[in-house]
């Protein structure tokens, strides 16, 4: 299934996409919203399904927003540096273990709003990302092949970043990380089972229409059952908490100088094979 919101930011309903692709149904007879409650609990979700096949679910007006696929999320967790093109194009050793950090959940914005370039920045990046969204409780995961039983869906995630404030200002990843509208996600969260392989889809993101990133998760250094296993023994993981799990090649942060950083105006567009298209357009904060 291919789970969203859409309406007004703050008044989203929860919607499912039909499988024509184009047409969206209402589920708000059935669910209060798409969050962790509802990726937890087995049976709401079997009733979606079963409200899907009958065909009876409300047809929903076109041409609303779009707004993030995911209410009340507890925490983004992220991987740095997990791709091996990445490392390489930015001149860093692959980790023996995967790079941490976090987003707060407030970065969160839909995937089609614009995306706010913060005050005095002269260095705002993007990075598409396979983001992971959790359904069921990892704690202490013993084995990668326990770990996606934990996923309840994926979806697409633009971890923008300001690489002055991450690298050149001391400290922590987090203050180039959270800048208010830095993480646009969406559109839809595409259910586990419909995504059989997490480590076979091609990626792409352009600016202004030319492509910069395109890449595939098969790339990725640690995959995403590793990451699951391995985050869940430093932290326990609840239904609707997200992780981001890293970028490919093609960031602004590895280009040959004057590095093209974005810039108010520019447009940014980025999918993932299977999980819809993001489209932002960035503007000076």
């Amino acid at each position: 299934m291919k789970l969203l919101r859409v309406g007004t930011a703050g008044a989203e309903r929860p919607a499912l996409l039909d499988e024509d692709g184009t047409t969206l149904r209402d589920l708000s007879d059935l669910v209060s919203d798409i969050d962790g409650a509802l990726l937890a609990d087995d049976g709401a979700l079997e009733r979606v399904r079963t409200a899907a096949a009958g065909g009876g679910l409300p047809v929903l007006e076109g041409g609303q927003r779009i707004g993030a696929p995911l209410a009340g999320i507890g925490k983004i967790v992220c991987i740095g540096l997990n791709y091996h093109d990445h490392a390489r194009e930015t001149h860093a050793q692959a980790p023996s273990e995967p790079i941490i950090f976090f987003k707060a959940a407030d970065t969160v914005v839909g995937p089609e709003d614009t995306v706010l370039i913060p005050r005095r920045s002269v260095k705002t990046d993007w990075e598409v990302e396979l983001a992971v969204v959790i359904g069921k409780t990892a704690r202490y995961v013993e084995s990668a092949e326990a770990a996606l039983g934990h996923v309840a869906a994926y979806t697409v995630s633009n971890d923008v970043s300001e690489r002055e404030f991450q690298i050149e200002r001391g400290g922590q990843w987090d203050k180039g990380k959270n800048c208010e509208t830095f993480n646009p996600l969406g559109p839809w969260l595409v259910t586990a089972d419909e995504v059989p392989d997490p480590q076979a889809l091609s990626m792409r993101l352009s600016v202004n229409g030319e492509t910069r990133q395109d890449g595939t998760t098969a790339d990725m250094i640690f995959p995403v059952a590793e990451i699951v296993r391995y985050v869940s023994q430093f932290m326990t993981l609840y239904p609707g908490d997200v992780i981001n799990t890293g970028t490919p090649a093609g960031v602004a942060l590895g280009q040959p100088e004057p590095k093209p950083y974005l810039r108010s105006g520019d447009v940014v567009e980025l999918e993932i094979e299977g999980l819809g298209r993001q489209r932002q357009q960035f503007k000076d904060a």
